[in-house]
């Protein structure tokens, strides 16, 4: 439900209110990343969201290429998949900052596929995590704006 007063539509695109969002982002990265909660990787997450989309709390579709078509299709599943299913979605720019917070290689020197990235919760524990109420809040208030995919751009350090 969507009950939002003037002066929060207002500021819905203020820079403040993605910064915030966005370093809220990467608390949630932050903290889900040492507890084995995050999964990368097209196949990877189209697996996860297969096996068990229950325990998937947040999605992350990333690129900085627009013009591969094979993963525009890949997305646009992804995205109807959460959709479906209840799952927020966000569409990251700057993968250099996401594959700074996340680790950016696998053990063995070879970059991670970071396209899509799932924030998963077998611990109840993150679901109280206030960062992550925001970034969901963020997502919610977005789809009252029919902005079903909101860009959230990770600002450099």
């Amino acid at each position: 439900m969507c009950n939002m007063t003037f002066e929060e539509t207002g500021g819905e695109n203020s820079s403040e209110r993605m910064e915030s969002v966005a370093k809220a982002l990467e608390e949630v990265l932050s903290s889900a990343l040492p507890q084995g909660c995050i999964t990368v990787g097209v196949y990877e997450a189209a697996k996860s969201l297969n096996a068990d989309p229950d325990n998937v709390v947040l999605c992350l579709l990333a690129t900085d290429d627009e013009e591969d078509v094979a993963l525009q299709i890949h997305f646009t599943l992804i995205q109807a998949f959460c959709c479906e299913n209840d799952i927020n979605i966000l569409r990251v720019s700057n993968m250099r900052r996401l594959s700074e917070i996340l680790g950016g290689v696998k053990p063995g020197g070879e970059p991670m596929d970071l396209h899509c990235v799932l924030v998963t919760n077998p611990q109840s524990s993150l679901l109280k995590d206030p960062a992550l109420s925001k970034v969901n809040r963020f997502c919610r208030d977005s789809r009252c704006l029919d902005q079903w995919v909101p860009v959230i751009n990770l600002p450099d350090r």
